[in-house]
């Protein structure tokens, strides 16, 4: 004799819990960041160091502080200029 067990899945429920899930995760990890580093920036938006200063690091919009010899950007304010200056273009 055998027991046998059988569950059925909402697939798209499973899906859209997974995706909230996900989601949630990437807010935590973003917001752990206080401020980016150049190689933080460069990883975040897939732009060499060159293509961020010829596109956007001149734009007096660009939240960005020199520490020393380093450039740090703050997390939320380049987010946010990096939303608003795709858009526009």
């Amino acid at each position: 004799m055998s027991n046998l067990i059988s569950i059925n899945l909402d697939e798209d429920e499973v899906k859209k819990i997974c995706h909230e899930k996900i989601a949630d995760l990437i807010k935590e990890v973003d917001n752990e960041l206080i401020f980016w580093d150049s190689k933080q920036l460069m990883r975040r938006t897939c732009l060499s160091w060159n293509s961020i200063q010829a596109l956007f690091f001149f734009d007096s919009r660009f939240p960005k502080h020199k520490v020393g010899g380093k450039w740090l950007f703050p997390a939320k304010e380049t987010r946010s200029f990096l939303e608003q200056w795709l858009k526009e273009q």
